[in-house]
Protein backbone atom coordinates (compact mmCIF):
# COMPACT_ATOMS: atom_id res chain seq x y z
CA UNK A 1 0.00 0.00 0.00
CA UNK A 2 1.30 3.10 -1.23
CA UNK A 3 2.07 5.62 2.21
CA UNK A 4 0.27 9.32 1.92
CA UNK A 5 4.11 10.60 1.04
CA UNK A 6 4.73 8.88 -1.55
CA UNK A 7 1.30 9.33 -3.15
CA UNK A 8 2.11 13.20 -2.11
CA UNK A 9 5.54 12.97 -4.16
CA UNK A 10 3.91 11.12 -7.58
CA UNK A 11 0.60 13.58 -7.56
CA UNK A 12 2.34 16.63 -6.36
CA UNK A 13 6.28 16.81 -6.44
CA UNK A 14 7.33 15.13 -9.49
CA UNK A 15 4.61 17.04 -11.97
CA UNK A 16 6.25 20.50 -10.21
CA UNK A 17 9.29 19.28 -10.83
CA UNK A 18 9.13 18.37 -14.51
CA UNK A 19 7.79 22.10 -15.37
CA UNK A 20 9.94 24.24 -13.00
CA UNK A 21 12.82 22.10 -14.75
CA UNK A 22 11.30 22.64 -18.68
CA UNK A 23 10.72 26.21 -17.96
CA UNK A 24 14.62 26.42 -15.99
CA UNK A 25 15.83 24.91 -19.68
CA UNK A 26 13.62 26.57 -21.83
CA UNK A 27 14.87 30.33 -19.90
CA UNK A 28 18.79 29.14 -20.44
CA UNK A 29 17.70 28.50 -24.41
CA UNK A 30 15.85 31.69 -25.31
CA UNK A 31 18.39 33.65 -23.26
CA UNK A 32 21.58 32.47 -25.53
CA UNK A 33 19.20 32.38 -28.72
CA UNK A 34 18.84 36.10 -27.91
CA UNK A 35 22.28 37.19 -27.03
CA UNK A 36 22.87 35.03 -30.40
CA UNK A 37 23.81 31.33 -29.91
CA UNK A 38 21.13 29.54 -32.05
CA UNK A 39 22.61 26.11 -30.42
CA UNK A 40 19.45 25.58 -28.32
CA UNK A 41 17.44 25.78 -30.97
CA UNK A 42 19.12 24.09 -33.74
CA UNK A 43 19.12 20.84 -31.63
CA UNK A 44 15.69 21.08 -30.47
CA UNK A 45 15.65 22.72 -27.03
CA UNK A 46 14.03 25.65 -27.60
CA UNK A 47 10.92 24.56 -26.57
CA UNK A 48 8.46 24.03 -23.74
CA UNK A 49 7.83 20.30 -24.52
CA UNK A 50 9.39 18.69 -21.29
CA UNK A 51 10.21 15.34 -23.39
CA UNK A 52 12.98 17.45 -24.61
CA UNK A 53 14.58 17.66 -22.38
CA UNK A 54 14.52 14.97 -19.83
CA UNK A 55 17.67 12.93 -19.23
CA UNK A 56 16.03 9.47 -19.10
CA UNK A 57 18.50 8.16 -15.86
CA UNK A 58 17.42 11.59 -13.89
CA UNK A 59 13.47 10.86 -14.54
CA UNK A 60 13.86 7.55 -12.56
CA UNK A 61 16.55 8.80 -10.09
CA UNK A 62 14.19 11.88 -9.48
CA UNK A 63 10.88 9.37 -9.25
CA UNK A 64 12.63 6.39 -6.96
CA UNK A 65 15.52 8.40 -5.39
CA UNK A 66 14.01 11.43 -5.38
CA UNK A 67 16.80 13.39 -6.73
CA UNK A 68 17.36 14.17 -10.38
CA UNK A 69 18.29 15.93 -13.19
CA UNK A 70 17.13 17.22 -16.60
CA UNK A 71 19.63 17.44 -19.70
CA UNK A 72 21.05 20.91 -19.82
CA UNK A 73 20.58 23.31 -22.59
CA UNK A 74 24.20 22.93 -24.80
CA UNK A 75 25.59 26.64 -25.67
CA UNK A 76 28.51 27.35 -27.73
CA UNK A 77 29.43 30.42 -25.43
CA UNK A 78 31.73 31.35 -28.63
CA UNK A 79 28.60 32.66 -30.29
CA UNK A 80 28.24 35.57 -27.74
CA UNK A 81 30.06 38.78 -28.54
CA UNK A 82 31.33 38.97 -24.77
CA UNK A 83 31.64 35.06 -23.87
CA UNK A 84 31.74 35.42 -19.70
CA UNK A 85 28.91 37.95 -19.91
CA UNK A 86 26.67 36.09 -22.54
CA UNK A 87 27.46 32.86 -20.54
CA UNK A 88 26.57 34.61 -16.78
CA UNK A 89 23.14 35.92 -18.26
CA UNK A 90 22.34 32.48 -19.97
CA UNK A 91 23.49 30.49 -16.54
CA UNK A 92 21.39 33.65 -14.66
CA UNK A 93 18.15 33.10 -16.79
CA UNK A 94 17.37 29.68 -15.71
CA UNK A 95 17.12 30.15 -11.74
CA UNK A 96 15.70 33.62 -12.58
CA UNK A 97 12.56 32.36 -14.58
CA UNK A 98 12.01 29.93 -11.42
CA UNK A 99 11.91 32.74 -8.70
CA UNK A 100 9.66 35.00 -10.99
CA UNK A 101 7.31 31.76 -11.26
CA UNK A 102 7.51 31.42 -7.08
CA UNK A 103 6.77 35.48 -7.38
CA UNK A 104 3.63 34.60 -9.53
CA UNK A 105 2.40 31.88 -7.10
CA UNK A 106 2.91 34.09 -3.67
CA UNK A 107 1.07 36.87 -5.72
CA UNK A 108 -1.77 34.21 -6.52
CA UNK A 109 -1.95 32.84 -3.55
CA UNK A 110 -2.42 36.47 -2.16
CA UNK A 111 -4.93 37.25 -4.10
CA UNK A 112 -7.35 34.44 -4.18
CA UNK A 113 -6.26 33.49 -0.38
CA UNK A 114 -6.15 29.87 -1.26
CA UNK A 115 -7.18 27.53 1.45
CA UNK A 116 -3.96 25.62 2.21
CA UNK A 117 -5.22 22.73 3.15
CA UNK A 118 -6.66 22.35 0.14
CA UNK A 119 -5.45 20.32 -3.15
CA UNK A 120 -4.99 23.25 -4.91
CA UNK A 121 -3.54 25.30 -1.83
CA UNK A 122 -1.03 21.77 -1.53
CA UNK A 123 0.21 22.13 -5.55
CA UNK A 124 0.40 26.02 -5.46
CA UNK A 125 2.34 25.85 -2.17
CA UNK A 126 4.84 22.62 -3.52
CA UNK A 127 5.47 24.37 -7.29
CA UNK A 128 6.30 27.25 -5.35
CA UNK A 129 8.76 25.51 -3.18
CA UNK A 130 9.99 23.57 -6.23
CA UNK A 131 10.81 26.65 -8.05
CA UNK A 132 12.51 28.26 -5.17
CA UNK A 133 14.77 24.71 -4.41
CA UNK A 134 15.64 25.25 -8.33
CA UNK A 135 16.57 28.55 -8.41
CA UNK A 136 18.62 28.71 -5.09
CA UNK A 137 20.08 25.33 -5.60
CA UNK A 138 21.60 26.08 -9.25
CA UNK A 139 22.95 29.40 -7.91
CA UNK A 140 25.29 27.41 -5.49
CA UNK A 141 28.83 28.46 -7.12
CA UNK A 142 30.30 24.87 -8.20
CA UNK A 143 30.40 23.73 -11.47
CA UNK A 144 28.65 22.53 -13.12
CA UNK A 145 25.42 24.41 -11.56
CA UNK A 146 24.43 28.17 -13.11
CA UNK A 147 25.88 29.83 -9.87
CA UNK A 148 29.44 29.40 -10.88
CA UNK A 149 29.25 30.63 -14.22
CA UNK A 150 27.59 33.73 -13.24
CA UNK A 151 30.64 34.26 -10.24
CA UNK A 152 33.07 33.63 -13.33
CA UNK A 153 31.88 36.96 -14.98
CA UNK A 154 32.49 39.13 -11.91
CA UNK A 155 35.78 37.85 -10.98
CA UNK A 156 39.50 39.96 -12.40
CA UNK A 157 40.13 38.52 -15.53
CA UNK A 158 43.90 37.09 -13.16
CA UNK A 159 40.96 35.23 -11.71
CA UNK A 160 38.92 33.83 -13.83
CA UNK A 161 41.69 30.83 -15.53
CA UNK A 162 41.70 29.23 -11.78
CA UNK A 163 37.87 29.34 -11.35
CA UNK A 164 37.58 27.71 -14.83
CA UNK A 165 39.73 24.86 -13.81
CA UNK A 166 37.20 23.44 -11.11
CA UNK A 167 35.57 22.12 -13.85
CA UNK A 168 37.81 18.98 -13.32
CA UNK A 169 36.66 18.72 -10.06
CA UNK A 170 32.57 19.60 -10.81
CA UNK A 171 31.95 15.94 -9.59
CA UNK A 172 34.16 15.58 -6.18
CA UNK A 173 32.37 19.68 -5.46
CA UNK A 174 28.80 18.03 -6.35
CA UNK A 175 29.18 15.19 -4.11
CA UNK A 176 30.61 17.71 -1.31
CA UNK A 177 27.50 19.69 -0.86
CA UNK A 178 24.71 17.29 -2.01
CA UNK A 179 26.22 13.71 0.23
CA UNK A 180 24.79 14.52 3.86
CA UNK A 181 27.76 15.77 6.35
CA UNK A 182 25.38 16.77 9.29
CA UNK A 183 22.82 16.00 11.35
CA UNK A 184 20.52 18.54 9.45
CA UNK A 185 21.21 17.28 5.94
CA UNK A 186 23.78 18.04 3.25
CA UNK A 187 25.41 21.58 2.87
CA UNK A 188 23.11 22.15 -0.14
CA UNK A 189 20.37 21.03 1.73
CA UNK A 190 20.98 23.13 4.79
CA UNK A 191 21.03 26.15 2.43
CA UNK A 192 18.10 25.52 0.51
CA UNK A 193 15.94 25.02 3.54
CA UNK A 194 16.85 28.12 4.95
CA UNK A 195 16.72 29.92 1.63
CA UNK A 196 12.83 28.27 0.82
CA UNK A 197 11.96 29.13 4.43
CA UNK A 198 12.69 32.21 4.32
CA UNK A 199 11.33 32.90 0.85
CA UNK A 200 7.93 31.33 1.69
CA UNK A 201 7.86 33.96 4.39
CA UNK A 202 8.21 36.50 2.43
CA UNK A 203 5.72 35.76 -0.11
CA UNK A 204 3.03 34.91 2.62
CA UNK A 205 2.76 31.20 2.61
CA UNK A 206 3.93 30.59 6.03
Amino acid sequence: MLSVETIYWVVFAVPSILIASTIHEYSHGLAAFKLGDPTAKAEGRLTLNPLAHIDPLGALSMIFLRFGWSKPVPINEYNFERRELGTAITALAGPLSNMLIALLMGLINFVFRINPFSILGSLLLTFTMVNLGLAFFNLIPIPPLDGHKIVRAILPRKLRYYWEDLEKFRIVLLIIVIVPITPQGSLASIFITTTITKSLQLLGFL
